[in-house]
Protein backbone atom coordinates (compact mmCIF):
# COMPACT_ATOMS: atom_id res chain seq x y z
CA UNK A 1 0.00 0.00 0.00
CA UNK A 2 3.30 1.98 -0.20
CA UNK A 3 1.89 3.48 -3.66
CA UNK A 4 -1.13 4.90 -2.13
CA UNK A 5 1.31 6.93 0.28
CA UNK A 6 3.56 8.04 -2.64
CA UNK A 7 0.71 8.87 -4.39
CA UNK A 8 -0.70 10.97 -1.93
CA UNK A 9 3.05 12.96 -1.28
CA UNK A 10 3.14 13.43 -4.99
CA UNK A 11 -0.17 15.23 -4.69
CA UNK A 12 0.27 17.31 -2.07
CA UNK A 13 3.76 18.59 -3.26
CA UNK A 14 1.82 19.27 -6.99
CA UNK A 15 -0.74 21.15 -4.63
CA UNK A 16 1.44 23.00 -3.33
CA UNK A 17 2.79 24.57 -6.08
CA UNK A 18 -0.90 25.74 -7.18
CA UNK A 19 -1.69 26.99 -4.10
CA UNK A 20 0.92 29.37 -3.88
CA UNK A 21 0.79 30.14 -8.04
CA UNK A 22 -3.12 31.23 -7.50
CA UNK A 23 -1.54 33.47 -4.73
CA UNK A 24 1.65 35.33 -5.90
CA UNK A 25 2.49 37.84 -7.97
CA UNK A 26 5.30 36.61 -10.95
CA UNK A 27 7.09 38.74 -12.79
CA UNK A 28 6.59 37.18 -15.38
CA UNK A 29 3.91 36.60 -17.97
CA UNK A 30 1.35 33.50 -16.92
CA UNK A 31 2.86 31.01 -19.39
CA UNK A 32 6.36 31.72 -18.95
CA UNK A 33 5.84 31.54 -15.15
CA UNK A 34 4.13 27.87 -15.70
CA UNK A 35 7.17 26.90 -18.14
CA UNK A 36 9.86 28.31 -15.68
CA UNK A 37 7.80 26.53 -12.67
CA UNK A 38 7.71 23.11 -14.22
CA UNK A 39 11.42 22.91 -15.32
CA UNK A 40 12.57 23.67 -12.09
CA UNK A 41 9.78 22.58 -9.50
CA UNK A 42 9.31 19.33 -11.44
CA UNK A 43 12.50 17.80 -10.87
CA UNK A 44 12.77 18.89 -7.01
CA UNK A 45 9.39 16.88 -6.62
CA UNK A 46 11.15 13.41 -8.32
CA UNK A 47 13.64 14.24 -6.37
CA UNK A 48 12.16 14.12 -2.50
CA UNK A 49 9.70 11.49 -3.80
CA UNK A 50 12.98 9.07 -4.58
CA UNK A 51 14.13 10.28 -1.04
CA UNK A 52 10.82 9.21 0.35
CA UNK A 53 11.43 5.13 -1.49
CA UNK A 54 15.27 5.73 -0.28
CA UNK A 55 15.45 7.04 3.13
CA UNK A 56 11.65 6.81 4.48
CA UNK A 57 9.43 9.13 5.15
CA UNK A 58 10.24 10.02 8.74
CA UNK A 59 13.75 11.00 7.92
CA UNK A 60 12.98 12.88 4.53
CA UNK A 61 9.83 14.62 7.08
CA UNK A 62 12.80 16.15 9.39
CA UNK A 63 15.22 17.17 6.58
CA UNK A 64 12.14 18.66 4.04
CA UNK A 65 12.75 21.94 5.24
CA UNK A 66 15.78 21.78 3.48
CA UNK A 67 15.19 19.88 0.56
CA UNK A 68 11.60 21.10 -0.73
CA UNK A 69 10.82 24.20 1.12
CA UNK A 70 14.39 26.10 1.34
CA UNK A 71 15.01 25.29 -2.42
CA UNK A 72 11.47 26.56 -3.61
CA UNK A 73 11.45 29.53 -1.02
CA UNK A 74 14.36 30.79 -3.24
CA UNK A 75 13.23 29.85 -6.90
CA UNK A 76 9.81 31.42 -6.10
CA UNK A 77 11.82 34.51 -4.96
CA UNK A 78 13.46 34.87 -7.75
CA UNK A 79 10.55 34.33 -10.08
CA UNK A 80 8.05 36.78 -7.61
CA UNK A 81 7.61 40.37 -8.37
CA UNK A 82 7.38 41.39 -4.28
CA UNK A 83 10.83 40.04 -2.61
CA UNK A 84 9.76 41.38 0.59
CA UNK A 85 7.24 40.88 3.30
CA UNK A 86 4.61 40.48 0.59
CA UNK A 87 6.37 37.45 -0.57
CA UNK A 88 7.44 35.40 2.39
CA UNK A 89 3.81 36.03 3.94
CA UNK A 90 1.89 34.39 0.72
CA UNK A 91 4.66 31.43 0.48
CA UNK A 92 4.47 31.09 4.14
CA UNK A 93 0.83 30.94 3.73
CA UNK A 94 0.46 28.32 1.32
CA UNK A 95 3.11 26.04 2.56
CA UNK A 96 1.27 25.89 6.28
CA UNK A 97 -1.78 25.68 4.70
CA UNK A 98 -0.34 22.45 2.90
CA UNK A 99 1.70 21.14 5.75
CA UNK A 100 -1.51 21.27 8.02
CA UNK A 101 -3.64 19.05 5.86
CA UNK A 102 -0.52 17.20 5.24
CA UNK A 103 -0.25 16.78 9.33
CA UNK A 104 -3.65 16.28 9.70
CA UNK A 105 -4.22 13.23 7.12
CA UNK A 106 -1.22 11.59 8.62
CA UNK A 107 -2.32 11.53 12.26
CA UNK A 108 -5.90 10.15 10.64
CA UNK A 109 -4.81 7.89 8.61
CA UNK A 110 -2.16 6.54 11.98
CA UNK A 111 -5.28 6.62 14.63
CA UNK A 112 -8.52 5.23 12.20
CA UNK A 113 -6.56 3.56 8.96
CA UNK A 114 -4.41 0.99 10.21
CA UNK A 115 -1.30 2.64 8.99
CA UNK A 116 -2.56 1.54 5.48
CA UNK A 117 -2.70 4.84 3.55
CA UNK A 118 -6.33 4.67 2.08
CA UNK A 119 -7.92 7.37 4.71
CA UNK A 120 -4.13 9.55 3.97
CA UNK A 121 -4.79 9.55 0.22
CA UNK A 122 -8.85 9.88 0.38
CA UNK A 123 -8.44 13.22 2.72
CA UNK A 124 -5.49 14.46 0.55
CA UNK A 125 -7.38 14.01 -2.21
CA UNK A 126 -10.56 15.86 -1.22
CA UNK A 127 -8.53 18.53 1.13
CA UNK A 128 -6.37 19.95 -1.53
CA UNK A 129 -8.71 21.17 -3.56
CA UNK A 130 -10.99 22.13 -1.26
CA UNK A 131 -8.65 23.99 0.12
CA UNK A 132 -7.99 25.57 -3.88
CA UNK A 133 -11.38 25.51 -3.95
CA UNK A 134 -11.81 28.42 -0.88
CA UNK A 135 -9.00 30.16 -2.20
CA UNK A 136 -10.65 30.96 -5.77
CA UNK A 137 -13.92 31.72 -4.48
CA UNK A 138 -13.11 33.71 -1.16
CA UNK A 139 -9.66 34.38 -1.32
CA UNK A 140 -7.56 35.69 -4.60
CA UNK A 141 -9.73 38.29 -5.73
CA UNK A 142 -9.41 40.65 -2.37
CA UNK A 143 -5.92 39.09 -1.55
CA UNK A 144 -4.45 39.98 -4.98
CA UNK A 145 -6.05 43.44 -4.47
CA UNK A 146 -4.53 43.76 -1.13
CA UNK A 147 -1.11 43.06 -2.52
CA UNK A 148 -1.53 45.99 -5.09
CA UNK A 149 -2.76 48.51 -2.84
CA UNK A 150 -0.85 48.09 0.23
CA UNK A 151 2.23 48.12 1.21
CA UNK A 152 2.77 48.20 5.22
CA UNK A 153 2.44 45.45 7.49
CA UNK A 154 3.33 42.47 5.79
CA UNK A 155 6.57 42.00 7.44
CA UNK A 156 4.65 41.20 10.74
CA UNK A 157 2.14 39.02 9.19
CA UNK A 158 4.81 37.19 7.38
CA UNK A 159 6.81 36.48 10.81
CA UNK A 160 3.67 35.39 12.45
CA UNK A 161 3.50 32.72 9.32
CA UNK A 162 6.65 31.74 9.43
CA UNK A 163 7.33 31.25 12.84
CA UNK A 164 3.74 28.94 13.10
CA UNK A 165 5.03 26.85 10.23
CA UNK A 166 8.29 26.00 11.73
CA UNK A 167 6.51 25.29 14.76
CA UNK A 168 4.40 22.84 13.37
CA UNK A 169 6.89 21.26 11.09
CA UNK A 170 9.60 20.91 14.18
CA UNK A 171 6.80 19.41 16.60
CA UNK A 172 5.35 17.17 13.47
CA UNK A 173 9.24 15.36 13.30
CA UNK A 174 11.20 16.26 15.99
CA UNK A 175 12.93 13.93 17.66
CA UNK A 176 11.11 11.25 15.86
CA UNK A 177 6.90 11.50 13.66
CA UNK A 178 4.37 12.95 16.68
CA UNK A 179 2.65 9.45 15.81
CA UNK A 180 5.51 8.13 18.35
CA UNK A 181 5.24 10.12 20.61
CA UNK A 182 1.43 9.84 21.92
CA UNK A 183 2.54 11.68 25.04
CA UNK A 184 2.42 15.16 23.06
CA UNK A 185 -0.67 14.29 20.52
CA UNK A 186 -2.93 16.73 22.40
CA UNK A 187 -0.14 19.40 22.67
CA UNK A 188 -0.29 18.90 18.54
CA UNK A 189 -3.94 18.93 17.96
CA UNK A 190 -4.27 22.24 19.99
CA UNK A 191 -1.31 23.72 17.44
CA UNK A 192 -3.37 22.23 14.37
CA UNK A 193 -6.61 24.06 15.97
CA UNK A 194 -4.12 27.20 16.58
CA UNK A 195 -4.01 27.69 12.73
CA UNK A 196 -7.06 28.29 11.57
CA UNK A 197 -7.69 30.55 14.46
CA UNK A 198 -4.59 32.76 13.67
CA UNK A 199 -5.44 32.71 10.05
CA UNK A 200 -8.65 34.01 10.69
CA UNK A 201 -7.50 36.81 12.72
CA UNK A 202 -4.37 37.95 10.10
CA UNK A 203 -7.19 37.54 7.21
CA UNK A 204 -9.72 39.68 9.86
CA UNK A 205 -7.08 42.67 9.95
CA UNK A 206 -5.90 42.56 6.55
CA UNK A 207 -9.59 43.11 5.62
CA UNK A 208 -10.04 45.88 7.41
CA UNK A 209 -7.13 47.45 5.78
CA UNK A 210 -8.76 46.86 2.24
CA UNK A 211 -11.91 48.35 3.75
CA UNK A 212 -10.14 51.45 4.68
CA UNK A 213 -7.81 51.40 1.04
CA UNK A 214 -11.33 51.54 -0.48
CA UNK A 215 -12.59 53.97 1.25
CA UNK A 216 -9.33 56.23 0.51
CA UNK A 217 -9.85 55.57 -2.89
CA UNK A 218 -13.82 56.54 -2.69
CA UNK A 219 -12.88 59.66 -1.19
CA UNK A 220 -10.05 60.65 -3.22
CA UNK A 221 -12.52 59.92 -6.19
CA UNK A 222 -15.17 61.97 -4.88
CA UNK A 223 -12.89 64.86 -3.89
CA UNK A 224 -11.19 64.53 -7.88
CA UNK A 225 -15.10 65.28 -8.89
CA UNK A 226 -15.65 67.91 -6.25
CA UNK A 227 -12.46 69.21 -7.78
CA UNK A 228 -13.77 68.51 -11.49
CA UNK A 229 -17.35 70.02 -11.10
CA UNK A 230 -15.94 73.04 -9.35
CA UNK A 231 -13.59 74.07 -12.02
CA UNK A 232 -16.44 73.56 -14.80
CA UNK A 233 -18.19 75.75 -12.84
CA UNK A 234 -15.77 78.16 -12.05
CA UNK A 235 -15.27 78.06 -16.34
CA UNK A 236 -19.15 78.89 -17.24
CA UNK A 237 -18.95 81.61 -14.85
CA UNK A 238 -16.20 83.03 -16.78
CA UNK A 239 -17.51 82.39 -19.84
CA UNK A 240 -20.90 84.21 -18.95
CA UNK A 241 -18.56 87.01 -18.00
CA UNK A 242 -17.21 87.24 -21.26
CA UNK A 243 -20.22 87.13 -22.89
CA UNK A 244 -21.13 90.43 -20.96
CA UNK A 245 -17.93 92.12 -21.67
CA UNK A 246 -17.68 91.33 -25.08
CA UNK A 247 -20.32 93.82 -25.38
CA UNK A 248 -18.27 96.21 -24.31
CA UNK A 249 -15.08 95.17 -26.26
CA UNK A 250 -17.57 94.95 -29.37
CA UNK A 251 -18.71 98.72 -29.01
CA UNK A 252 -14.72 99.83 -28.59
CA UNK A 253 -13.65 97.93 -31.33
CA UNK A 254 -16.50 99.46 -33.60
CA UNK A 255 -15.83 102.88 -33.12
CA UNK A 256 -12.28 102.28 -33.04
CA UNK A 257 -13.04 101.26 -36.59
CA UNK A 258 -15.48 103.90 -37.56
CA UNK A 259 -12.69 106.29 -36.74
CA UNK A 260 -10.24 104.90 -38.78
CA UNK A 261 -7.87 104.00 -35.86
CA UNK A 262 -6.53 100.46 -37.61
CA UNK A 263 -3.60 100.08 -35.95
CA UNK A 264 -5.36 101.06 -32.59
CA UNK A 265 -7.92 98.71 -32.81
CA UNK A 266 -5.35 95.57 -34.02
CA UNK A 267 -3.48 96.75 -30.86
CA UNK A 268 -6.93 96.41 -28.41
CA UNK A 269 -8.36 92.95 -30.35
CA UNK A 270 -4.64 91.54 -29.34
CA UNK A 271 -4.94 92.79 -25.48
CA UNK A 272 -9.05 91.18 -25.59
CA UNK A 273 -7.59 87.91 -27.32
CA UNK A 274 -5.08 87.74 -24.32
CA UNK A 275 -7.34 88.33 -21.86
CA UNK A 276 -10.32 85.69 -23.09
CA UNK A 277 -7.26 82.96 -23.12
CA UNK A 278 -6.68 84.01 -19.35
CA UNK A 279 -9.96 84.24 -18.11
CA UNK A 280 -11.06 80.52 -20.30
CA UNK A 281 -8.54 78.33 -19.20
CA UNK A 282 -9.24 76.13 -22.13
CA UNK A 283 -7.24 73.38 -23.15
CA UNK A 284 -9.63 71.18 -25.18
CA UNK A 285 -12.99 71.02 -26.36
CA UNK A 286 -14.26 68.16 -23.89
CA UNK A 287 -15.81 70.03 -20.52
CA UNK A 288 -15.06 67.68 -17.92
CA UNK A 289 -11.14 67.00 -19.21
CA UNK A 290 -10.75 70.45 -19.92
CA UNK A 291 -11.86 71.27 -15.79
CA UNK A 292 -9.65 68.64 -14.81
CA UNK A 293 -6.70 70.49 -16.58
CA UNK A 294 -7.48 73.76 -15.75
CA UNK A 295 -8.02 73.12 -11.48
CA UNK A 296 -4.23 71.61 -12.03
CA UNK A 297 -3.03 74.06 -14.11
CA UNK A 298 -4.07 76.89 -11.35
CA UNK A 299 -2.20 74.35 -8.67
CA UNK A 300 0.38 73.81 -10.75
CA UNK A 301 0.59 77.51 -11.47
CA UNK A 302 0.95 78.17 -7.25
CA UNK A 303 3.82 75.92 -7.16
CA UNK A 304 5.71 78.61 -9.46
CA UNK A 305 5.96 75.33 -12.15
CA UNK A 306 6.06 75.60 -15.97
CA UNK A 307 3.54 73.77 -17.29
CA UNK A 308 3.30 72.76 -21.27
CA UNK A 309 -0.25 71.21 -22.21
CA UNK A 310 -0.93 69.81 -25.56
CA UNK A 311 -4.36 68.42 -26.18
CA UNK A 312 -5.35 67.02 -29.05
CA UNK A 313 -8.95 66.06 -28.50
CA UNK A 314 -11.83 67.66 -29.75
CA UNK A 315 -16.07 67.43 -28.59
CA UNK A 316 -16.21 63.46 -29.26
CA UNK A 317 -17.48 61.10 -26.99
CA UNK A 318 -14.57 59.86 -24.25
CA UNK A 319 -14.95 58.00 -20.90
CA UNK A 320 -14.30 61.35 -19.36
CA UNK A 321 -14.43 59.57 -15.86
CA UNK A 322 -11.61 57.20 -16.36
CA UNK A 323 -9.79 60.15 -18.45
CA UNK A 324 -10.34 62.40 -15.52
CA UNK A 325 -9.28 60.11 -13.03
CA UNK A 326 -6.05 59.20 -14.62
CA UNK A 327 -4.87 63.12 -15.44
CA UNK A 328 -6.26 63.84 -11.55
CA UNK A 329 -3.74 61.10 -10.13
CA UNK A 330 -1.02 61.51 -12.59
CA UNK A 331 -1.02 65.96 -11.69
CA UNK A 332 -1.81 65.13 -8.03
CA UNK A 333 1.76 62.74 -8.15
CA UNK A 334 3.47 65.94 -10.14
CA UNK A 335 2.53 67.84 -7.56
CA UNK A 336 3.72 66.34 -5.31
CA UNK A 337 7.04 65.36 -6.58
CA UNK A 338 7.39 68.79 -7.41
CA UNK A 339 7.18 70.13 -4.21
CA UNK A 340 10.65 68.92 -3.37
CA UNK A 341 12.28 70.44 -6.12
CA UNK A 342 13.59 73.60 -6.10
CA UNK A 343 11.67 76.30 -7.61
CA UNK A 344 13.90 76.85 -11.26
CA UNK A 345 13.71 72.61 -11.60
CA UNK A 346 9.49 72.13 -11.17
CA UNK A 347 8.67 71.48 -15.01
CA UNK A 348 5.81 69.46 -16.16
CA UNK A 349 4.42 68.90 -19.81
CA UNK A 350 1.01 66.72 -20.74
CA UNK A 351 0.19 65.28 -24.19
CA UNK A 352 -3.00 63.69 -25.19
CA UNK A 353 -3.11 62.68 -28.57
CA UNK A 354 -4.78 59.73 -30.85
CA UNK A 355 -3.11 56.77 -32.38
CA UNK A 356 -4.89 54.63 -34.34
CA UNK A 357 -7.32 53.21 -32.30
CA UNK A 358 -5.63 54.47 -28.87
CA UNK A 359 -5.40 57.71 -27.15
CA UNK A 360 -1.84 58.78 -25.79
CA UNK A 361 -1.46 60.00 -22.47
CA UNK A 362 2.06 61.17 -21.37
CA UNK A 363 2.62 63.36 -18.11
CA UNK A 364 6.43 64.20 -17.79
CA UNK A 365 7.87 66.17 -15.20
CA UNK A 366 11.10 66.69 -13.28
CA UNK A 367 11.87 64.47 -10.60
CA UNK A 368 14.77 63.72 -7.82
CA UNK A 369 17.66 62.83 -9.41
CA UNK A 370 17.78 59.72 -7.11
CA UNK A 371 14.69 58.78 -7.99
CA UNK A 372 15.28 55.34 -10.49
CA UNK A 373 12.33 53.65 -12.10
CA UNK A 374 13.27 50.90 -14.38
CA UNK A 375 10.97 50.64 -17.61
CA UNK A 376 7.80 48.22 -16.55
CA UNK A 377 8.94 48.27 -12.58
CA UNK A 378 6.35 48.68 -10.11
CA UNK A 379 7.24 52.09 -8.39
CA UNK A 380 7.02 52.40 -4.36
CA UNK A 381 3.19 53.62 -3.39
CA UNK A 382 3.52 54.75 -0.08
CA UNK A 383 3.88 58.57 0.33
CA UNK A 384 6.36 58.06 3.09
CA UNK A 385 8.85 56.50 0.91
CA UNK A 386 10.93 57.77 -1.70
CA UNK A 387 9.27 57.35 -4.72
CA UNK A 388 6.63 58.43 -7.38
CA UNK A 389 3.81 55.95 -6.84
CA UNK A 390 0.87 57.30 -4.86
CA UNK A 391 -2.20 57.14 -7.21
CA UNK A 392 -0.19 55.16 -9.51
CA UNK A 393 -2.48 51.38 -9.18
CA UNK A 394 -5.78 53.69 -9.47
CA UNK A 395 -4.16 54.46 -13.07
CA UNK A 396 -3.57 51.33 -14.00
CA UNK A 397 -7.29 50.10 -12.73
CA UNK A 398 -8.52 52.96 -15.09
CA UNK A 399 -6.51 52.40 -18.07
CA UNK A 400 -7.16 48.20 -17.60
CA UNK A 401 -11.18 49.10 -17.47
CA UNK A 402 -10.66 51.18 -21.15
CA UNK A 403 -8.48 48.01 -22.62
CA UNK A 404 -5.25 49.86 -22.32
CA UNK A 405 -2.21 49.95 -20.31
CA UNK A 406 -0.10 52.24 -18.18
CA UNK A 407 3.70 52.18 -17.81
CA UNK A 408 6.06 54.50 -16.23
CA UNK A 409 9.85 55.25 -15.96
CA UNK A 410 12.93 57.50 -15.51
CA UNK A 411 14.74 59.51 -17.67
CA UNK A 412 17.55 61.90 -17.81
CA UNK A 413 16.05 63.34 -14.31
CA UNK A 414 12.25 63.34 -15.55
CA UNK A 415 9.43 61.12 -14.57
CA UNK A 416 8.13 59.98 -17.39
CA UNK A 417 4.21 58.13 -16.98
CA UNK A 418 2.57 56.85 -20.53
CA UNK A 419 -0.80 55.94 -20.55
CA UNK A 420 -2.64 54.20 -23.63
CA UNK A 421 -6.24 53.58 -23.81
CA UNK A 422 -8.47 52.19 -26.89
CA UNK A 423 -11.18 54.62 -28.49
CA UNK A 424 -11.99 53.23 -31.47
CA UNK A 425 -15.41 52.34 -30.48
CA UNK A 426 -15.95 55.19 -28.34
CA UNK A 427 -14.76 57.31 -31.61
CA UNK A 428 -17.57 55.63 -33.31
CA UNK A 429 -20.01 56.58 -30.72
Amino acid sequence: MTILRDLSVLWSLFHILILFMMLYRSRYPRRKTFVFTGICMGPLILLNIMGIEIYGTEFMGKVFMLTCTLPSLLFFWFMSKDKKGRFFFTFCLADTVALWIIAVTNVADFYLGGQQYVLMFIGRLLLFPLAEWVAIRYLRKPYMELQESVAEGWKLFAGMTALYYILLAVHANFPVVITKRPQEFPVFVLILLLMPMTYATIFAAMYRQLLLHRKRQSERILQEQKNTLEAQLDNQLNIRKMKHDMKGYTATLSGLLAAGNIQEAVEYLAGVEKKMDTLSGQFCANPYINATLAYYSRKLGELSAECRMDIQVGEEMLPYMELCRILADGLENVCDALKKLEKDRREVSVHMRYHRDYLLIRIRNRCQEDLYVKRGETVPTSKTEKGHGFGLSAIQEAANRLDGDMVCYTEDGWFMLDVMVRTEEMVEK
